[in-house]
This record gives C-alpha cells, sequence and structure tokens, in this order.
C-alpha cells in the first residue's frame, strides 16, 4: 500500500512538471533567431574602438587627371607624380569592415570634407568627415564614400582639383581610382638630382698614331 501512494506521488509530480517543460520549449521555439546580418551592419558603421588598426601605404591614382592624390598642407589635390613624397599615403582601418582614414606621410594630414563637401586636410581624423568607405567598382576601380554623408565621394577635376562632393557620384570617372604602390623617387638616371652626383670628366684630345709599316727585303 505504502509503495502504491509513492509511485502515485512520482506521477503527480511528472504530470506537474510536464506542462511546464512542453511550456518552456514553446515559448523557446516562438522567440525570433538573431539576426547576425543587421548586427554586421550595425559594427559597420561605428567605430572600432578595441579591435587593432591595421594601416597600409599605398598611392592613389585618379582616373580624371592621370595624376596622384596628394596631401601638402590643408590643400588635397590630384597633381603628384609617381613617387612623390606628398602622395605617399598612410591608410587606417576604422572599422573590420571596408572604412578607413587616409592620411599624408608627409603632411601629417588627414583627408577630410567640410560642410560644402570640399576635401581639405586635417590633424585630426576622428570625425566622421574624415572617414570614407572603401569600394571596389565593377571596373575595378575604387571608390570612396563620406561615412557622414552617403551620397558624398572623392572627386578631382582634370587640372587634378577636388570637385564638390554634393556634385559627384560612384559611376564618374572623376571618382575612380587605383591603388598602387608606394616606391619612391624614381632611380638613375630618370632622377634628375641623382645625375648631379656624376661629373663628366674632360680628356685631353689623343692624336693619332702613325701606322708602322713593316719593312720588307727587296727583290733580287
Amino acid at each position: 500500500m505504502a509503495q502504491t501512494k509513492e509511485d502515485g506521488s512520482r506521477l503527480l509530480g511528472f504530470t506537474s512538471i510536464a506542462p511546464l517543460t512542453a511550456k518552456v520549449i514553446h515559448v523557446g521555439q516562438n522567440e525570433p533567431s538573431p539576426n547576425f546580418n543587421q548586427y554586421v551592419r550595425d559594427q559597420g558603421t561605428m567605430s572600432d574602438q578595441l579591435s587593432r588598426r591595421q594601416m597600409r601605404e599605398y598611392q592613389l591614382y585618379s582616373r580624371t587627371s592621370g595624376k596622384h592624390v596628394q596631401v601638402h598642407g590643408k590643400r588635397v589635390s590630384a597633381t603628384a607624380e609617381d613617387g612623390n613624397r606628398f602622395a605617399k599615403l598612410i591608410v587606417e582601418t576604422d572599422t573590420f569592415g571596408s572604412r578607413v582614414r587616409i592620411k599624408g606621410a608627409e603632411s601629417e594630414k588627414y583627408i577630410c570634407m567640410s560642410k560644402m563637401g570640399k576635401l581639405i586636410g586635417k590633424p585630426s581624423g576622428r570625425s566622421k568627415d574624415c572617414v570614407f568607405t572603401e569600394i571596389v567598382l565593377e571596373n575595378n576601380y575604387t571608390a570612396f564614400q563620406n561615412a557622414r554623408h552617403g551620397s558624398w565621394y572623392m572627386a578631382f577635376t582634370r587640372r587634378g582639383r577636388p570637385r564638390k562632393a554634393s556634385q559627384s557620384q560612384r559611376n564618374q570617372r572623376e571618382a575612380h581610382f587605383i591603388k598602387r604602390l608606394y616606391r619612391g623617387h624614381l632611380s638613375f638616371p630618370n632622377n634628375a638630382e641623382e645625375q648631379k652626383h656624376f661629373e663628366i670628366v674632360a680628356f685631353s684630345p689623343t692624336r693619332p698614331t702613325r701606322r708602322v709599316q713593316n719593312s720588307r727585303p727587296p727583290k733580287t
């Protein structure tokens, strides 16, 4: 009889727990799964203050001007020749995505956009005006979209002058660039500075030597 009561109490406990377990499972099934894509998009719009920033060095060749982007003080232009010291750029990653900050290695000024959409050099690149998103286009060129103003792009005219960002678009030639390795100044003999180290040494003219004819014995 005691065993029957014990079995009944166990059965009663099981029946009271079973609906509770089913309810927990049912609630768990109704909860939506976390949206990791949205998380990645949200993190991509924020500056990463935890990860170690990666730094790269290269030149930006402008498709329109045929020259390289340079940061000369506050002035930003696309008129530098290949190997110009002001054309050497240091590119810092801002997030784990494709957002970067671009700084002139020589001037130590960041390429930023003013409120009027003009490219200028600033000593600090913390503002979103100095952050750009690298966009690789179908024609293998790269466009740089401003992080604060999504419709603004870095662009230059044929003369290498900055174009107003509000008038620039991704599909325009003025906003297309090619990344090139920085190799420094050209080696001799293309560099005129290197040629100055060489001098022409003048030699006194030499007189032509007379040919010595072999003496032949007289015929007999």
